[in-house]
């Protein structure tokens, strides 16, 4: 089997299967020096997919760059990175130590970048568009201190945007959603989900995937983690969140979506990492799904909706 034919290697116990020319980029792919590349968000326009990687530089900060394909799975990086840390303020004090790990959305007709902001005051959510996928325009620096792993939800929700984060308080990290009128001013936040005691996701969770529209409610593949005396393993879930009230859970996985076995995921920058940033649903409903595995380089693993639906389907 050909390692760009883009059939899925069965993986045995996940649900989502993983390509077998696996890791689909690495550093070597970049054309720039860099330390590593991971966590990418993918588009799918007219056929050609796109993918938005977080890249960290050999300066000791990350930035983003963009990838292309005709398949999903073999892509090609362009020459320049398409957005730096800022340099002028007022954006420039919040992005001082980089930015980091974007989630794309396309709401109505315009395309969000919903990423990081890193400075010596910590991680902050911050939000910027493009029309052309080469130049961003900042909008906002959309969250207080502590608060990172914001997605946007594809359609507004009673008129207005709405996201998903996970903000930290009193050392717990969760899933909350906030709603805004203009995305720069955010309120009504709400818990939605956290930790779950002795689970796979025990003890820290946040968003990965933008929520996607079911007709059993949003599907939101989320990320996990267990904290285990060699350190935290990150793994992907799946929860079913209300249609009309995102903020009220219908079910959630038991088992994960995908845990580290591989690897290239068991070993890397970061052990024992698969940390999701975007999914891609083709015609016939199959989901590739793109992940950062062991914080060295981004994958690709593939099931059909259905398959992720029934993992958290409410009765």
């Amino acid at each position: 089997m050909s390692a760009r034919s883009g059939q899925p290697l069965d993986s045995g116990p996940d649900t989502l299967h993983r390509y077998e020319g696996n890791p689909v980029l690495t550093l070597t792919d970049i054309p720039y020096r860099c330390n590593t590349v991971f966590n990418g968000a993918p588009l799918k326009i007219d056929g050609k997919y796109l993918l938005l990687l977080r890249v960290e530089g050999q300066q000791g900060y990350s930035f983003f760059a963009m990838a292309r394909s005709d398949d999903g799975y073999a892509f090609t990086v362009d020459p320049e990175p398409c957005m730096l840390p800022a340099t002028e303020d007022p954006w420039a004090i919040w992005e001082s130590r980089g930015i980091e790990d974007p989630r794309m959305t396309r709401v109505d007709d315009t395309f969000y970048a919903v990423y990081t902001a890193c400075s010596r005051y910590g991680h902050r959510i911050a939000i910027a568009s493009t029309e052309d996928f080469v130049n961003y325009e900042r909008i906002a620096v959309a969250s207080g201190p502590g608060n990172k792993d914001g997605v946007l939800f594809p359609e507004k929700i009673n008129g207005l945007f709405a996201r998903l984060d996970r903000p930290i308080g009193r050392g717990v990290g969760g899933i909350w959603i906030s709603y805004s009128p203009d995305l720069i001013h955010w309120g009504r936040s709400e818990f939605v989900f956290g930790p779950r005691p002795r689970y796979w996701d025990s003890y820290r969770i946040g968003a990965s995937v933008p929520p996607i529209r079911t007709e059993y409610g949003w599907l939101e593949i989320y990320h996990g983690t267990k904290m285990t005396s060699a350190g935290p393993i990150y793994r992907a879930g799946a929860a079913m969140l209300d249609i009309d009230n995102p903020a009220r859970v219908l079910s959630r996985c038991l088992p994960p979506l995908l845990s580290p076995r591989e690897d290239y995921e068991r070993i890397g920058d970061v052990g024992n990492v698969v940390f999701a940033c975007g999914a891609i649903i083709e015609d016939d409903g199959m989901v590739k799904v793109y992940y950062g595995a062991a914080d060295t380089s981004i994958c690709v693993a593939v099931a059909h909706i259905d398959e992720i639906v029934e993992t958290c389907r409410p009765e």
